[in-house]
Formats: structure tokens, C-alpha cells, sequence
């Protein structure tokens, strides 16, 4: 940032302003580069850990990714699953610093499709579900999953054919939040707008090829400033009102609160492409058809039974005010765990945040948090 005087007077107060200009202008950009996590230390009981990133299990889409700290006691295992939905998992770092102050966290960490060598193959609706399983048996038994938003669906399914298989690494707790579980309740406006146009316009009119230049050359792809624009154009009032404080924060010599913002948009504006046919799919499967409500979902040929899940318990979260995935989408789940004994079920509904406030935030830390918690403590 610019040298910005902090003392008294009217030339203090221009150069602050013209600062703020022109580091507003300087912000308005676009990167595909991951960002990093940030979290080098977190606070365990009375005293703050070291904590690194260790790359768990590497495979072609994406990492099971560890965050390790330095200390003897054990603590439960939770494995974050993160959206694949045009930003990285680095969205989620609020989240997954929140979660290790109790937790062994590992997260999904999605690679950008566009970096990813055609001979690498595809990677669609079902792949996810692979990837957890994966991920789950490679933490072990006695883990547990959270997953934010759109990998709902995906953690569900694996957590019932992990039951029906009886596998030992099946997750002694399944945590949903703001998942797009059954679109058909309280559609969104996201909802609408998939369900509006047909799969061939999808594919005509968002999907392009990854330019030479890149790793993943001739791979077909949603691209992450697409997703990026239309999250915005929801909220774009919000989005304004949120620069127009950025830009009075720093004018007004106010660094701190102006870290808060442009912490935020730094991650949201780091964009990861999408290959064709999981965003393909997920429409199809995910918005349209609803398979796994519907009891039509498959993985790899067989049917997803949900009522299979027995001994793992079910905590879903939803935010009142969530304009992204509607009320009743993710209690679901509970219909479908229709053999789940009452006390291994629990729904929480937040009613003062949208979509964002459920994993992020202050009250994700001081009151969605606590009842995750508690949830995987009881299943210890």
C-alpha cells in the first residue's frame, strides 16, 4: 500500500484518499493461482501450536491435505470436504482454523482443472464421491466428515455406500452444511437459473477449452470467473456496499478493519476452473433431477442408499437467511437416513446469516461451531 500519513490536517487526509484510490483500482483483478491458508499457528487450550500444511495423499484433481500441529494429546479427525465450485479450498480457511482448535482437521484441496493434463482422464460427480472415500480410508477409522455446501450430496453418498459396504473407515459423524441435499425445497434463485436452460445450453454457451499454454491443454472446462460473475451479480449490491467501506476504511487510515475486507476478496476473487463434466453433471444430477433425494443417484453402477447409514451420526446446518441454498434443502438429509436412530440425528438452523456465515465468520466460531463440536465429541 501507498505511504499514508496518519497525523491531523486536510494534506494528510488527500494523500490517505488518493492511497485508497488507487489501491481500490490496484484490487480489481482476477488470479487462478491458489492462495495459501494462512494458518501458521492456532490457539490449543492455553497456549498457541505450530501448525503445517502436509500433502496426506496427492491425486490427480486434488490433495488430501493435512494441517498438522505440534502437540502430543490425540484429537478427533475431521475431514473438511470443500466446494468444487469455482474458488479453492482455501475458501474455507476461516473454517478449518475454527475447526483445529479441537480437531485434527484434513480438507479437500481441489486442484485447478485447467493445470490438470488431459491424460489425467475426467473427473465428474462420481469421481468426488471416489475422492472421499479415498481420502477417508487414507485418515483411517474413527474420522469424521463436515462438508460445506455443494459436496453435500457427495459426502452423503459416499458415507452410505462406505455403510453398505461396511467399510472401516466409515466417518462416525457426517456434518451438512448448506447443501444443496433436495433442490426442490425453497428453490433459490441459484436453483432457477439451473433449471432454466437445458444441458445443451450449458455446454454451448459456459463451457471452453483450456488455451495451450496451460498444463491441461484441450481440457473442456467451466471457467472460475464465470462462476465468480454470476455469485456477484446475486449480491452485487452487497458487493459495492462492501468496497465503498473497503475504500472509507482506508482513507480513514483504518488498516485493520480494512484487512478484514480485503482478506475476504482476495480468496473470492482466486478463481479455479471446473472440469466439463462435473459441472455438467452436478447440474444435471445435483439441480435438475435431484437424484439423491429422488433415490436415483448411482456410483459406479449400483444405487445409493442413504438408509443405509446406521452408526453414523447426522448434524445438518442451515443459515435463515441463505440465498444460495434454500431452507429444508439440507435437513433432508434426515429423510433419507431414514434408519438413523433419533439421537444420532441433530439440525441446527442459524437464522440471522446467509450462505457464507454458516462456515465463516463470528457466528460460525461462537454458535454454529460449538454444536459441530459437540456433535463429534459425542461420537468419540
Amino acid at each position: 500500500m501507498a505511504f499514508a500519513p496518519r497525523g491531523p490536517g486536510p494534506f494528510a487526509d488527500l494523500i490517505r484518499k488518493n492511497a485508497a484510490l488507487a489501491e481500490m483500482i490496484s484490487r480489481f483483478q482476477l488470479t487462478h493461482e491458489r492462495p495459501g491458508f494462512g494458518i501458521s499457528s492456532v490457539r490449543v487450550e492455553n497456549r498457541d501450536v505450530p501448525v503445517t500444511e502436509e500433502v496426506v495423499l496427492d491425486l490427480p484433481f486434488g490433495n488430501l491435505l493435512r494441517f498438522r500441529k505440534d502437540i502430543d494429546t490425540a484429537q478427533p479427525k475431521v475431514l473438511v470436504t470443500a466446494p468444487l465450485s469455482g474458488h479453492f479450498a482455501t475458501l474455507l480457511a476461516g473454517t478449518v482454523k475454527t475447526l483445529l482448535r479441537d480437531h485434527d482437521v484434513y480438507i479437500t484441496d481441489w486442484k485447478n482443472a485447467r493445470d490438470v493434463p488431459r491424460d489425467a482422464g475426467e473427473f465428474g460427480v462420481e469421481d468426488y464421491v471416489d475422492y472421499v472415500i479415498r481420502f477417508m480410508e487414507q485418515i483411517g477409522p474413527g474420522g469424521h466428515v463436515l462438508a460445506v455446501c455443494q459436496p453435500c450430496v457427495q459426502a452423503l453418498a459416499a458415507v452410505a455406500v462406505m455403510s453398505e459396504d461396511r467399510n472401516p473407515a466409515t466417518p462416525r459423524s457426517m456434518t451438512l452444511m448448506a447443501g444443496p441435499v433436495d433442490v426442490r425445497e425453497s428453490p433459490t434463485t441459484v436453483n432457477e437459473l439451473a433449471q432454466d436452460k437445458p444441458l445443451g445450453w450449458f455446454e454451448r454457451n459456459v463451457i471452453s477449452t483450456v488455451p495451450f499454454r496451460y498444463p491441461g491443454a484441450g481440457r473442456r472446462v467451466y471457467p472460475g470467473f464465470v462462476q465468480l460473475t454470476a455469485f456477484m451479480s446475486m449480491n452485487m449490491e452487497r458487493h459495492q456496499a462492501q468496497h465503498r467501506k473497503l475504500y472509507d476504511h482506508l482513507a480513514a487510515g483504518e488498516d485493520t478493519e480494512a484487512g478484514r475486507i480485503k482478506a475476504f476478496y482476495d480468496e473470492y476473487f482466486a478463481v479455479l476452473d471446473l472440469t466439463e463434466e462435473f459441472y455438467i453433471e452436478t447440474i444435471d444430477r445435483v439441480f435438475q433431477r435431484a437424484e439423491l433425494a429422488t433415490g436415483d443417484f448411482s456410483f459406479r453402477g449400483r444405487k445409493v442408499d442413504p438408509s443405509k447409514i446406521r452408526n453414523t451420526a447426522l448434524l445438518t446446518v442451515e443459515g435463515g437467511r441463505d440465498d444460495i441454498c434454500g431452507l429444508g434443502q439440507t435437513t433432508a438429509a434426515h429423510d433419507l437416513c431414514s434408519t438413523l436412530r433419533p439421537h444420532l440425528k441433530r439440525h441446527h438452523l442459524q437464522a440471522n446469516v446467509g450462505h457464507y456465515g454458516v462456515f465463516n465468520g463470528r457466528r460460525w466460531e461462537n454458535e454454529i461451531y460449538p454444536v459441530v463440536r459437540n456433535m463429534i465429541l459425542a461420537m468419540e
